[in-house]
């Protein structure tokens, strides 16, 4: 199918911003949506399957209101990706997203963060966030790009400003992707804070970095190895254990039960992505299996549909995923 579609009113520096530098949008527009883009002047013409080339056009209306001033990367790349995923087809959305996908008028989840503009964009990710506004303790299991772990402490940062918890703790075991420890110089606090990195990186944006550093300096905010958890109970705080896939079962469960009155809990992992010793068996699996019927807690699946990075990151994701059918993993 052939469409056409004139840009009114024509401003070329709008154009020029639309189409990117050496119209790299265009192109990355044809790759996500399997398109071939033609333009003169504000006309274009796009030519693909009807579908993929109507989210095409209107993916490229909505980039051009905004393209008053340059577009930022990230801006075009999620806006992209949204619109990848609006295009996808409903099978792969998955059936339980499918069956859990919020009732019509139950409406988005709105958090209250630096963000104003932070919701769910994939109907998975707002089951995730309804989950854990609605239980003590969620698990988020999928790939990676899913939003796991950014919508976990955007979901600590709401419930602190609105002060249902009075602190935030977030976790993750230090266990290394094929390098050890030990040859990383510094002590042990140095050693796991790059393990711990993609925690600061998320509060960083959702909060800024002087109120993160306030926050640290007052205890509200507190980052440390799954170890260090052993021992203690979390009273009224927003408890949040990433790379989970990365436990072991005693892990898991030490971890489970510090939680304590007043406190939210969430757990997020990769199953696909385990780097523990091979035979070891990832507390993540096994708790997915065997707390799935326990009352009070959630546990949200997500897919390659709801990646909401780069469009390739889908792919690789989806190809991985056909690769480990096949090979019986």
């Amino acid at each position: 199918m052939i469409l056409r579609h004139a840009f009114i009113p024509p401003d070329n520096q709008r154009l020029a911003n639309l189409c990117g530098n050496l119209d790299e949008h265009l192109r990355a527009i044809e790759a996500a949506f399997d398109v071939r883009i033609a333009r003169r002047n504000e006309s274009f013409r796009v030519e693909g399957a009807k579908a993929a080339a109507e989210r095409a056009v209107l993916l490229l209306q909505s980039l051009y209101d905004r393209a008053r001033r340059p577009i930022p990367p990230e801006f075009f790349q999620l806006a992209l990706a949204q619109a990848a995923q609006d295009a996808a087809p409903a099978r792969k959305r998955g059936a339980r997203a499918a069956e859990e996908e919020p009732a019509p008028g139950a409406g988005e989840v709105v958090l209250q963060t630096r963000r104003a503009d932070l919701q769910g964009r994939t109907p998975n990710q707002q089951v995730y966030l309804r989950n854990i506004l609605d239980h003590d303790v969620t698990f988020g299991i999928g790939p990676a790009g899913t939003g796991k772990t950014f919508l976990a402490v955007a979901c600590a940062v709401d419930a602190l400003e609105r002060s249902q918890v009075q602190r935030i703790v977030l976790t993750r075991p230090a266990v290394e992707a094929g390098e050890r420890l030990g040859f990383l110089p510094g002590d042990l606090t140095q050693k796991v804070d790059p393990y711990l990195r993609p925690l600061y990186d998320a509060l960083y944006d959702l909060m800024g970095f002087d109120r993160v550093t306030k926050a640290f300096e007052k205890g509200t905010i507190e980052i440390a190895p799954l170890a260090f958890m052993r021992g203690r109970t979390l009273n009224h705080a927003f408890v949040i254990l990433d790379e989970a896939q990365n436990t072991t079962s005693e892990q898991m469960k030490m971890f489970l039960t510090r939680i304590g009155f007043g406190a939210k809990a969430v757990v997020t992992g990769d199953v696909s992505q385990i780097d523990l010793p091979k035979g070891t068996l990832s507390g993540l699996i096994e708790a997915e299996r065997v707390l799935r019927r326990v009352k009070g807690i959630a546990i949200t699946r997500f897919t390659a549909a709801d990646v909401v990075r780069h469009p390739l990151v889908a792919r690789i994701v989806e190809a991985y995923e056909a690769e480990g059918v096949r090979s019986g993993v």
